[in-house]
C-alpha cells in the first residue's frame, strides 16, 4: 500500500518530468509574436511621409476617442526637435488670454488650462514640454496589425 507521502513524491517527480518535457519543446519562430514572419529577419516598414500641411491650413482633425489629445494637423518639418529650452509649438500655441474661450478657425489652437501652473500668470507647468509625447503628427499609412478599436 502506498502513502500519502509517497503518492505526493511521485506526483511532483511526474509533475517535473513533464515540464521538463514541455520546457524542451519550445515555441518555433512562427508561433511566437503578432508577426508571422522570422523574429530574425530585419524588415523595413513601407516608407510614409507626415502630412505636409501649412500650420495655418491645417484644420482640425478628429480624436481617436473621447478625451484624446489633439493630433497634430500640419507639418514638424523645422519645429523639432521640443526640449525643455526650445520649443516652437509655444509660439503660436501659448495663448493664455484665450484658454476656455471658444476656438477661432483658422487661428491655432491655444494650450488648455492643464497646461499651466497658473494662466493669469502665463507660466506653463514644463512636466508637460514635450508636445509630441501626446500630440502626434499624422500620416496615411496602412496599419500594421488589423484593429477594431472604436473610441466614439
Amino acid at each position: 500500500m502506498k502513502t500519502p507521502m509517497t503518492m505526493a513524491v511521485l506526483l511532483a517527480c511526474s509533475l517535473v518530468a513533464n515540464l521538463a518535457a514541455a520546457a524542451n519543446a519550445g515555441l518555433t519562430e512562427d508561433q511566437m509574436g503578432l508577426s508571422k514572419a522570422d523574429v530574425a529577419a530585419d524588415s523595413e516598414p513601407a516608407p510614409f511621409e507626415y502630412r505636409q500641411a501649412d500650420p495655418y491650413s491645417g484644420g482640425v482633425l478628429p480624436r481617436a476617442y473621447l478625451g484624446a489629445p489633439p493630433q497634430v494637423p500640419h507639418s514638424l518639418d523645422g519645429l523639432t526637435p521640443i526640449t525643455r529650452d526650445s520649443n516652437a509649438c509655444l509660439s503660436c500655441h501659448q495663448q493664455p488670454d484665450k484658454v476656455g474661450k471658444k476656438k477661432v478657425k483658422g487661428e491655432p489652437t491655444p494650450l488648455p488650462k492643464s497646461h499651466y501652473t497658473d494662466v493669469r500668470r502665463n507660466a506653463l507647468y514644463m512636466g508637460r514640454y514635450n508636445c509630441t509625447q501626446c500630440h502626434t503628427p499624422q500620416a496615411d499609412v496602412k496599419n500594421l496589425v488589423g484593429n477594431t478599436f472604436k473610441g466614439k
